[in-house]
């Protein structure tokens, strides 16, 4: 063999091993998943996306790897959506009263006073009824994997305590840009202003609203009782959250890539309702300590509110589709049935 035909071979055997090592490389180079949410890292919506990074990182043998980004870092709830669904980030996590401007079925969720218990929502959510709704994102570009639980909203505000129907007159109220929470508050009385959440301390600390509704945890975490004196139990409406893929990059994935982001994203909601119920059983007495005055709704006050989001209620039944709704209320005296 001649010396320049040993050398050629060199040569191809050293780039042939060069690509290899480079394939190599790029095999076990991390899949990272942008994933964005709105509240900061201490709250539960931050510790059951390290869940969900934990979870990803495991069943993935660490070929795929989710990067966490909070605090509305990524932008507004709305424009997570709307970066999903042009493919520009991959995952986030949000409310889904926001994603009613996209996929109309959503707003089922927004019904108040639809569940009596998280039970009841956990059942619903996560039966086929919940999968209906969510399946019908797909046809906006977005694919929803698990709902996890935001909780039952509460009313906040610095004016004065809300303990009737007549206190919600006049005070400015954030609300989500949502038209279901526009119509509901405003038919209670109240002066409802759509704000994205990124906004609202600062809405609050300037009087440019007097008040917000959200759940115990989110009103700990996100520190609105340095700014709002009166908070009313209410329960008036259970609020779930969505964990959302990009339909883009949903279909660019394997079929083992999107059953391990679903298996961690279950796991992460069982996770996520758990802590989160055990932090509101805790919420309520620290907001106390942190000097909230807290006035609980009499049940002939929360029935006369009820009443007079009838015509509300009617709007998104017609909204969602009768077939809908009439399957959901179905269901729910079904399971209060089985009790």
């Amino acid at each position: 063999m001649t010396l320049i035909r040993r050398t050629f071979i060199a040569c191809a055997v050293g780039a042939s091993l060069l690509a290899s090592g480079l394939a190599s490389a790029q095999d076990i180079k991390p899949h990272l998943i942008r994933f964005g949410y709105g509240l900061n890292e201490q709250s539960n919506q931050g510790r059951a996306t390290k869940v969900l990074a934990e979870e990803v990182a495991k069943l993935s043998g660490g070929k795929m790897k989710l990067r966490a980004i909070g605090a509305a870092a990524l932008g507004s709830d709305i424009q997570m959506q709307q970066a999903l669904i042009g493919g520009a980030q991959e995952m986030m996590v949000g409310s889904t009263a926001t994603l009613v401007g996209i996929t109309k079925e959503m707003a089922l969720w927004d019904t108040p006073f639809l569940f009596n218990n998280a039970q009841e929502a956990d059942a619903v959510l996560d039966g086929p009824l919940g999968d209906r709704v969510r399946a019908k994102l797909e046809e906006k570009g977005l694919v929803g994997l698990v709902y996890w639980e935001n909780g039952f909203r509460n009313l906040t505000n610095s004016k004065h305590a809300v303990a009737k129907l007549e206190d919600m007159n006049g005070i400015k109220l954030r609300v989500m840009q949502n038209n279901v929470f526009l119509d509901s508050f405003k038919t209670l009385g109240a002066n409802a202003i759509p704000l994205p959440f990124s906004e609202l301390f600062s809405a609050l600390e300037t009087k440019a609203v007097d008040g917000q509704e959200n759940p115990y945890n989110t009103i700990l975490s996100s520190k609105f009782y340095e700014i709002q004196k009166y908070l009313t139990v209410t329960n008036h409406v259970y609020s779930p959250w969505i964990v959302l893929a990009s339909k883009k990059w949903w279909d660019s994935l394997s079929k083992d890539e999107r059953a391990v982001l679903m298996a961690a994203a279950k796991t992460s909601r069982d996770f996520e309702r758990k802590d989160t119920r055990a932090e509101a059983a805790k919420a309520l007495d620290e907001l106390k300590t942190k000097g909230m005055q807290v006035t609980v709704l009499a049940p002939t006050e929360a029935a006369r509110m009820r009443d007079k989001l009838t015509r509300v209620n009617a709007g998104i039944a017609a909204n969602v589709g009768m077939d809908l709704w009439r399957d959901t209320q179905a269901e729910l005296a079904r399971l209060r049935t089985k009790k």
